[in-house]
């Protein structure tokens, strides 16, 4: 696919008009497979148990694990022991401060990648679960059973 400044929303647009274009269907698309497959899960289970769910969801969704500690505390770590750092990594005109800066910027945007990966896929299943139990309110506000 050509590189694009637009973000994975205009690739999803682009995917899905492509797979219209070659008169194929929605459905048969992977990304598309997966949802219902996750829907068809959560529609299985109890309201109280997928409202449980839903508060773990939150939580891994304002949380997503201690990679926002590490990307604001490791500045911090570097600066104080930054005399001692220098004196290590510039002495006698080694090269170990290029290879030291590859490797914390490169750990660094993996960070940063994994914690707004993790923290869209919470979101995700947080908007399925909502849309199941507000389909089931309105179902049991109908009169019709609520699974």
């Amino acid at each position: 696919m050509i590189f694009s400044t637009k973000g994975d929303a205009h690739k999803v647009f682009l995917r899905l008009k492509r797979t219209v274009q070659n008169g194929d269907t929605i459905k048969s698309m992977k990304e598309y497979q997966e949802i219902e497959e996750i829907q068809t899960l959560y529609k299985s289970l109890d309201s109280n148990t997928l409202q449980l769910i839903h508060y773990r969801m939150i939580k891994e969704y304002n949380g997503s694990g201690m990679i926002p500690i590490l990307v604001s505390s490791a500045p911090w770590l570097l600066l104080l022991f930054s005399k001692q750092l220098s004196a290590y990594l510039f002495h006698e005109g080694k090269w170990l401060w290029a290879g030291f800066c590859i490797v914390y910027i490169f750990t660094l945007a993996v960070s940063v990648i994994i914690h707004f990966s993790e923290k869209a896929w919470a979101a995700f299943h947080m908007e399925i679960i909502q849309d199941i139990l507000k389909e089931r309110k309105n179902e049991n506000a109908n009169g019709h059973p609520n699974p």
